[in-house]
């Protein structure tokens, strides 16, 4: 722990040190012959359906055939499209509302492995030791192989107060190491800020939700009404993301009116999207340090990859994660949906955040 701390300091004062130092100031294709290929893969996949149902030894209820088809078809797209039953369907709002139960943490697939992005700060993963990067190979002794991410999201949550165990390889570890975890009624609080000392403001956002934007707000305005803001360090580290407006909201606070944020494209026109900052009040009188690592992803990837771009800050840290792709929820007739994704995120300067990451324009190892 000691070297830990000291690790934070270092990095701490990495950001002082600088901030002190700055200046202030398609095509279309053959839709015909794509539809009959569609429908003549349907067919094999009927004929295949009927064959299980009257020849496998066991009899499996249609729906759960369906089911499992379609969640094999969206494994094979990317890491980030899944399948969400019914029950998880309904269950999407809560994480963009700051509570929910669970572990707190933030997984996504990498290589096909399930994989930390980041624990979220004081929950019981973040207590337990979970480290972004890690990678679960088990969860309750059943192996995550082959497992849809929106299924390890359902397991892992559960009633307040439950246990579960979640096996866990990492670098450095010669075998899997087993976590027994508390379940908590997850409670996030987006923003928390501070001074660092006289005139250098800190804020750290642990995710981004629907008021994260209003509280930054906030934050800048309590501290600004006491004595002048000369420098502010925007803490990004182990954020997973959250909600695209919110990152945007954040942005324009320090950029002048009109510049681009974040823009998207997709196979479809209404996924081709150009977010700018809007002409409501900018923070451009101070400079400031973003801090991001391993675990920053998505959201905190668009913040930092704008406030980059435009030179509005300078980035420390380590190497972000890299995820920078478009999910859109779709509704199914039955009750359940589709986290597809449709688009990617680009900056500015027209940099590809996904599977890449935003590089720091200074590296701190942490």
């Amino acid at each position: 722990m000691s070297t830990l701390r000291h690790v934070k300091k270092a990095l701490m004062i990495s950001a002082l040190l600088l901030l002190l130092t700055l200046s202030l100031g398609g095509g279309v294709a053959s839709k015909s012959n794509d539809q009959a290929a569609t429908y003549e893969n349907l067919r094999l996949f009927t004929e295949v359906l009927s064959i299980i149902q009257s020849q496998y030894v066991d009899e499996v209820p249609p729906k759960d055939l369906v089911y499992s088809a379609i969640k094999g078809t969206l494994r094979g797209l990317d890491a980030h499209s899944s399948f969400l039953d019914p029950d998880m369907y309904r269950e999407m709002g809560v994480e963009t509302t700051g509570q929910f139960g669970g572990l707190g943490i933030e997984i996504t697939l990498k290589d096909d492995i399930l994989t930390v992005v980041t624990p979220i700060e004081g929950t019981p993963a973040f207590r337990a030791g979970i480290l972004p990067g890690d990678r679960i190979v088990k969860i309750e002794g059943m192996s995550t192989k082959d497992m849809q991410l929106s299924d390890a999201v359902k397991r892992m949550r559960g009633k307040p107060g439950s246990k579960i165990v979640i096996s866990i390889i990492r670098e450095g570890l010669n075998e899997p190491k087993d976590y027994s975890i508390t379940r908590e009624l997850i409670q996030v609080q987006s923003v928390k800020s501070g001074e660092l000392e006289p005139g250098i403001e800190y804020i750290r956002l642990r995710q981004f939700q629907e008021k994260t934007g209003q509280d930054v707000e906030g934050a800048l305005e309590k501290y600004n009404k006491g004595k002048k803001i000369q420098g502010l360090v925007l803490d990004l580290r182990n954020n997973p993301g959250g909600l695209l407006t919110s990152s945007v909201e954040v942005s324009e606070k320090f950029l002048e009116s009109g510049k681009l944020v974040v823009y998207t494209e997709g196979r479809v026109r209404n996924q081709n999207m150009r977010f700018q900052a809007s002409g409501k009040r900018t923070w451009s009188d101070f400079p400031i340090i973003v801090l991001v690592n391993q675990g920053s992803a998505s959201a905190s990837e668009i913040v930092a990859g704008a406030l980059q771009d435009w030179g509005r800050a300078v980035v420390l840290g380590t190497q972000s994660f890299g995820k920078g792709s478009v999910q859109t929820i779709i509704p199914l007739s039955d009750g359940s949906g589709l986290r597809l994704t449709t688009a990617k995120y680009f900056t500015p300067k027209g940099r590809s955040i996904h599977g890449k990451g935003i590089t720091p324009d200074i590296v701190v190892e942490m």
